[in-house]
């Protein structure tokens, strides 16, 4: 396996585990019984999405 598989065989990795943490936190958003759960998830959420950008950013930067 090249380091350019490897690389992107722990992309892939890396952006399933943020999909399943996505699905996760929209699943307890879904079922959330305040508006306050319900912000507090959504701050993760943001969060989550903030994290996800800065690694394509470091990405193109090493491309």
């Amino acid at each position: 396996m090249s380091t350019s598989d490897t690389d992107m065989a722990s992309s892939t990795d890396s952006t399933k585990a943020v999909d399943d943490e996505v699905r996760r936190l929209y699943e307890r958003y879904q079922s959330a019984e305040s508006d306050e759960e319900r912000r507090e998830i959504a701050l993760e959420m943001g969060k989550l999405d903030g994290r996800r950008h800065a690694e394509i950013y470091a990405a193109l930067e090493n491309e």
